[in-house]
């Protein structure tokens, strides 16, 4: 499906909910819709959906207008952050509503094929009260899939399993989205999911749309610091500095080698990913002593906070680290590996390719 958005906008009394966007999906990709809680992610999916009419703009699907057209009259599927399954109804017959009102034939076949790709086949024959939380998610997303909308949308549907079963269903979706039969939109908070499911990705911002590209270019190429904060995890170290001779100066002189555009605001503020500081120094590095403030493993990954002359650092490490609390440690940075902001917030500077 063609999904376009014409200066969509949505509010709800006094309040905004959405700005006017344009947003033109790509056809039988993923678009990931990116931002915090109440960026406006699920407003603009209802709107996408038809479960709400917009205030304001036009829904197009393929050039057909179904502005307030409701979602009972059109081929959507959709996965919520709640379980939604009919509990009065076994696993294979939840999966195969959508199929039955379709009137296919080959039902069972379908189904057992559906429940193998999402490992619930173990379970076809039991009601869903009887499952945990994980199976219950695939069952809905076994159903959604069962559908074979042209519009496949999901509403942060991770969000309520734990780590590993997360990490689990993302890389299962990703295979499964790989077909290319449906349009899907897929709702996170986390960067590390856009990243992980690829396609394209829109951040989005208080209501406003940011940004819309290939998931890769805005995670390396992000228009503005606001779509670098929302597209970082852990957020993004920035760090006020003064356009020099050489580059950009840092808080307590700190200086940086960043070649920068001609005629370039005074007022900058340097970007730093939490990934590019490294504890091994190599040639060319900014080397910034300090003491560490705080370290902590999260799955394979160990983030410590340093306090240096620039400022207070996090660094994400690949692997299990141990750091004495108030210990000193230099932390490096290769200068090419750094984004440069103007004094609006705009990129003026980002890392080449192969440095971020």
């Amino acid at each position: 499906m063609e999904l376009k958005l014409e200066r969509i906008e949505q509010k709800v009394g006094p309040s905004t909910h959405l700005y006017p966007l344009d947003l033109q999906l790509v056809p039988r990709a993923v678009t990931v819709l990116l931002g915090a809680t109440q960026a406006g992610k699920t407003t603009l999916m209802r709107v996408m959906a038809g479960l709400d009419k917009p205030s304001a703009g036009r829904v197009l699907a393929d050039g057909t207008d179904v502005t307030g057209v409701p979602v009972r009259e059109r081929n959507v599927a959709m996965v919520y952050q709640q379980f939604i399954n009919y509990p009065s109804m076994t696993v294979a017959d939840n999966i195969a509503s959508p199929l039955k009102l379709r009137g296919e034939q080959g039902i069972a076949q379908r189904v057992q094929e559906l429940a193998e790709k999402l490992h619930i086949e173990p379970f076809l024959k039991r009601l869903p009260a009887e499952l945990s939380g994980g199976q219950q998610q695939r069952v809905a997303l076994a159903r959604a899939l069962a559908k074979k909308a042209p519009l496949m949308l999901l509403d942060e549907p991770l969000v309520n399993l734990d780590y590993k079963l997360r990490e689990e269903l993302r890389e299962e979706l990703s295979q499964l989205f790989a077909t290319g039969e449906s349009t899907v939109v897929y709702a996170t908070t986390e960067p590390t999911e856009a990243l992980l499911l690829g396609g394209y990705t829109a951040v989005l911002d208080g209501g406003e749309l940011l940004q819309y590209g290939p998931t890769a270019e805005v995670f390396r190429r992000p228009k503005s610091m606001r779509v670098a904060r929302a597209f970082s995890d852990p957020p993004m170290n920035l760090l006020a500095g003064t356009a020099a001779t050489l580059g950009v100066t840092l808080p307590a002189g700190v200086n940086l080698s960043v070649p920068l555009p001609a005629a370039s605001s005074s007022a900058l503020t340097i970007g730093i990913r939490a990934s590019a500081l490294r504890v091994h120094g190599r040639d060319g590095d900014l080397a910034l002593p300090g003491s560490v403030e705080l370290a902590e493993i999260s799955g394979s990954d160990t983030f410590v906070h340093v306090d240096t002359p620039v400022g207070e650092l996090v660094a994400q490490l690949t692997g299990v680290h141990q750091f004495e609390l108030g210990s000193s440690v230099t932390l490096y940075l290769n200068p090419a590996q750094v984004y440069v902001f103007d004094s609006a917030g705009e990129l003026l500077v980002a890392p080449s390719q192969g440095a971020a």
